[in-house]
C-alpha cells in the first residue's frame, strides 16, 4: 500500500494544479521533505496523509488508506441492502458530492472492489441470474430494456445511453424501495440494478467522465453483492478496469480488479466468461508490460472459447467471440511494441468474422486506429492511411468520446509523416 498511496498522493496533488510552494505552505510542511515523501525517500506519516486530504478535499481517504481503515474512495455507507439504496438513490438525484475528484480511478475501484468481495462472502449460497426468470411481467420487459441498451450502445455510442441507462435504474430502484416484491424475485432486481449501474458507469465513461462512472461502478458493484450475485459484479469490474488501464499509472490496479473478479466467480463462471476475464486481464497485463503473463491469459481465454457455449452463459456476453478475443490480442501486442504481431492478431480478427461495421462501429473504431498505428509503426503508411480512413468512418457514426480520442492520438502520430500524399489528404479531409 504505501508506494501505491504515494502513487495516489503524487496524482492527486498534480491534478490539483497547485504549484509546489503553495501546496506545501498549505499543507504545512517544507516543499523538500514533502518531495522526498513523494520519491519514497521519508515515510508517509499519518501527519502528511491528514494534510494532503486537508488541502485537497479528499474526504480522509489518505489518511484511511495509511492505516488500512476503509477503502480508498468509497463512500462511508455500508455495504448492506438499505446503504446501497442510499447510494444509488443519491447517484440518481445528483446529490453525490465527489470530494474524492482528485483521486485516481484506480485507488478508488480498488477499495470498492475490496469492499465487494468481502461483503460476497458474508452472503449465504451464491445466486446467478445469466437468464430472465419466471416472475413478474415487468420485469421482464425491464430485463429486454436493458438488452437493447446494450445493443444500442454498440451501435450508436454512449450519449443516448447514459440517460436511458439512468431512467432503466431509477425505475428498478423505485420496484425495490416499493417492496412489492421480496425473496429470489428482489434478488433478480438487485442483479437488474447492478447493470443498469454499470451501463450507466460504463456510458459516463465512453463519454468522458470518469468521476461519475466510477461512483455508478461502485453502485453496481454494491447491487451485485446485495443480489448474491457475483457474476454480475464480476462483469461489472471488467469495465471497471478498462477505465483503470486507461489511466496512466494504473494498470497494475486494473490487473488486481480483474483478478478479484475471476477469484469470485472462480466455480460459478462458465467458460464464456472466464474467456473474457482471461482476455481483459491479458489486456491490462500488457499495459504493465508483462508480455509472458499476457500470452498466457490470451491462451486461456482461446482454450476457455474452444469449450464452446453453455446455455446458463450470460447474455451479457454476447459479444465475446474468437474475433474479439483477437482484437484484443493484436492491442496487446502494439503496447507491447510488436506491431507486426499486431497487424497478424487484428487480421485474424477479421477472418474470425468480427461483426465490426454492422454491430460494433465504435470498437471497431478503435480497433481500426490501432491497427493504423501498427501499420505505421512498420512504415507501411498506406495500408495506415487505409485503415484510418476506415477508423474515420466508423467515428463518424457514433458519439463515443473514447473512440474519438483513439482517432485523434492516431492524427498526432500521423502529423509528421505529411509528406506522404495519402497521410496529408487524410489529415486535411479525414
Amino acid at each position: 500500500m504505501p508506494e501505491q498511496l504515494r502513487d495516489d498522493m503524487r496524482e492527486a496533488r498534480r491534478a490539483s494544479g497547485m504549484v509546489w510552494a503553495r501546496f506545501a505552505r498549505e499543507a504545512g510542511f517544507g516543499e523538500a521533505y514533502l518531495r522526498n515523501v513523494e520519491n519514497g525517500n521519508r515515510s508517509v506519516t499519518a501527519g502528511v496523509a491528514a494534510a494532503y486530504d486537508r488541502v485537497l478535499r479528499t474526504g480522509g481517504t489518505f489518511a484511511a488508506a495509511l492505516h488500512g481503515s476503509g477503502a480508498p474512495g468509497a463512500t462511508d455507507m455500508p455495504w448492506d441492502q438499505p446503504g446501497s439504496l442510499t447510494v444509488l438513490t443519491d447517484l440518481l438525484k445528483g446529490s453525490s458530492v465527489d470530494r474524492r475528484g482528485f483521486l485516481s480511478a484506480g485507488a478508488v475501484l480498488s477499495g470498492s472492489a475490496r469492499s465487494w468481495s468481502k461483503a460476497l462472502e458474508t452472503i449465504g449460497p451464491t445466486r446467478t441470474f445469466s437468464a430472465v426468470l419466471h416472475g413478474p411481467a415487468l420485469l421482464a420487459h425491464v430485463d429486454d430494456r436493458l438488452d437493447h441498451l446494450r445493443h444500442l450502445d454498440d451501435e450508436l455510442g454512449s450519449g443516448e445511453v447514459y440517460q436511458l441507462a439512468r431512467s432503466e435504474l431509477s425505475l428498478i430502484v423505485r420496484l425495490i424501495t416499493s417492496r412489492r416484491y421480496d425473496g429470489p424475485t428482489v434478488d433478480r432486481l438487485h442483479a437488474m440494478a447492478s447493470e443498469a449501474a454499470r451501463q450507466v458507469a460504463w456510458a459516463a465513461l465512453d463519454q468522458g467522465r470518469p468521476g461519475v462512472a466510477q461512483r455508478y461502478f461502485d453502485g453496481a458493484l454494491r447491487a451485485s453483492a446485495d443480489a448474491g450475485d457475483p457474476v454480475s459484479g464480476a462483469y461489472g469490474l471488467s469495465f471497471a478496469a478498462i477505465q483503470c488501464y486507461s489511466t496512466p499509472g494504473q494498470a497494475g490496479r486494473a490487473v488486481s480488479l480483474l483478478q478479484t473478479a475471476q477469484q469470485q466467480v472462480k466455480r460459478l463462471a462458465t467458460p464464456r466468461m472466464h474467456a473474457m476475464l482471461a482476455a481483459r486481464t491479458a489486456r491490462a497485463l500488457s499495459m504493465t508490460g508483462a508480455k509472458k503473463e499476457c500470452a498466457h491469459q490470451l491462451d486461456l481465454a482461446r482454450a476457455a472459447l474452444d469449450k464452446g457455449t453453455h446455455d446458463d452463459d450470460p447474455k451479457t456476453l454476447y459479444w465475446v467471440d474468437y474475433g474479439e478475443i483477437e482484437m484484443i490480442a493484436g492491442s496487446a501486442a502494439l503496447y507491447l511494441g510488436d506491431p507486426a504481431e499486431a497487424v497478424r492478431r487484428f487480421e485474424a480478427a477479421m477472418k474470425a468474422s468480427y461483426p465490426g461495421d454492422e454491430e460494433y462501429p465504435r470498437s471497431n473504431a478503435i480497433y481500426l486506429a490501432r491497427a493504423a498505428e501498427a501499420h505505421l509503426a512498420m512504415r507501411d503508411l498506406d495500408a495506415t492511411v487505409a485503415k484510418a480512413r476506415h477508423a474515420a468512418r466508423c467515428v463518424g457514426s457514433v458519439d463515443s468520446a473514447r473512440s474519438a480520442s483513439e482517432l485523434k492520438r492516431l492524427r498526432e502520430k500521423l502529423a509528421p509523416h505529411t509528406s506522404h500524399t495519402g497521410v496529408r489528404e487524410f489529415l486535411q479531409v479525414g
